[in-house]
């Protein structure tokens, strides 16, 4: 009786909970994305204007167009693909923000293997 009484708590409160999603505030900006590639932790820093995304990333530049699908949802493409990986458009998704970074997924267009990463507002 008692765990079931537990369990129905902890089933109302967690679905009462709605994680903040206020994407609007990410669209322009500089942001930063770190992650982890073997043992070395990398940093990419972008500028986004609305439609347009200027990547900096070991010293070197490099722009793409985006294409918002709503709110919280965009298409990033390369301008200037140098081979057959970078010329393929990733789908951005924004789970979560807060008031400085948010929590995204990504993947391929066209395929399913999703990642996830946080970016950080800096300007």
């Amino acid at each position: 009786m008692r765990a079931t009484l537990c369990l129905i708590l902890i089933t109302v409160f967690s679905s009462c909970y709605n994680a903040e999603r206020n994407c609007e505030k990410f669209k322009t900006g500089t942001f930063e994305f770190k992650a982890v590639v073997g043992t070395e932790l990398l940093t990419t820093t972008f500028i986004r204007f609305d439609s347009i995304e200027i990547d900096y990333f070991r010293g070197k530049a490099d722009t793409s167009s985006i294409r918002w699908i709503n709110d919280c949802e965009y298409i990033v493409k390369k301008l200037n693909p140098r081979n057959r990986t970078e010329e393929k458009a990733i789908h951005m998704k924004i789970l979560t923000t807060s008031k400085e970074e948010y929590q995204f997924e990504y993947n391929v267009v066209g395929d399913e293997n999703k990642q996830r990463g946080t970016a950080q507002k800096i300007e």
